[in-house]
């Protein structure tokens, strides 16, 4: 934490593991194929303290997705476990109770198009149980934390981009959690948009919530981040400050320290394959 001080671990993963079955094309003549058998993510452990951002950063296909969908228990890994500080600070593994600490945002988050922002919010502080007259002052708040206040009422399908990703995130805030976990939650949106999740982001982390998110973004991450895991082929390759990758990679800025970074371990990896040949 940039703060300083003991930190409270407030998420924990230890040793995932997923494990998924791919078809791969074996003869093209024969038209025959067999399945092969790989890891998404392979034996990463992190945790992630009260009051802190994390990125997760690493190219397409390299396991973010992956990784986040199970620290969110939304995934069942092949092995390993989760655990998550509840606001009273005890310590549960329970999938069903470790998702009420959670607020989860992927990229193909499907909201209810005939209903307004507000309505949508209605129904979910329903089903979390929530006590109608907080649910309307959550509503309230949330809107004016994301400034939703000129749309609030609209109803979802006739929003903009950011305005959307914006109700997707109020989704996310209704029932109070502790950890918030986004998949690329500024993909693709304009500045205005994307400025008001950053802002999100930036106050949730003082109010002493944790976010852990993923993006390409590294100017994002640089300015944003506490800290980085730089994920490849489901396995973390570096962690560090934005600070820190900077200053192992010898750059100046986390994009050309992502880059150095695989690069580096790209060469490691040839250079362990040479040495594989000569045994």
């Amino acid at each position: 934490m940039k703060n300083g001080g003991e930190a409270t671990i407030m998420i924990s993963a230890l040793h995932l593991k997923k494990q998924f079955v791919k078809t791969v094309a074996k003869d093209k003549k024969n038209k025959k194929s067999s399945k092969v058998e790989f890891y998404a993510v392979n034996d990463i452990s992190i945790q992630v303290s009260k009051g802190e951002i994390l990125g997760v950063l690493g190219p397409n296909g390299a396991g973010k997705t992956t990784l986040l969908r199970m620290l969110a228990t939304i995934m069942e890994p092949t092995s390993g476990s989760i655990s998550i500080s509840t606001k009273d600070n005890v310590q549960i593994t329970d999938p069903v109770k470790v998702k009420q600490e959670i607020g989860y945002l992927s990229g193909n988050t499907k909201l209810y198009h005939r209903l307004s922002v507000r309505e949508m919010l209605r129904m979910l502080g329903e089903i979390y149980g929530i006590e109608k007259s907080e649910c309307e002052e959550r509503i309230d708040q949330i809107s004016k934390l994301l400034d939703m206040e000129d749309f609030c009422d609209n109803r979802i399908e006739r929003l903009s981009t950011g305005q959307t990703q914006r109700a997707s995130i109020a989704r996310c805030l209704i029932h109070n959690p502790s950890v918030y976990i986004f998949d690329e939650p500024t993909l693709g949106l304009d500045i205005i948009s994307s400025d008001a999740i950053i802002h999100f982001m930036k106050k949730q982390k003082s109010e002493g919530k944790t976010v852990i998110y993923s993006t390409h973004y590294m100017e994002e991450a640089q300015f944003l981040c506490d800290r980085v895991i730089m994920i490849y082929q489901g396995k973390i390759i570096a962690s560090g400050t934005p600070d820190e990758i900077m200053q192992n990679t010898n750059t100046s800025n986390l994009r050309e320290g992502f880059h150095q970074t695989l690069k580096n371990y790209g060469e490691g990896e040839h250079e362990d394959e040479k040495i594989k040949s000569l045994i």
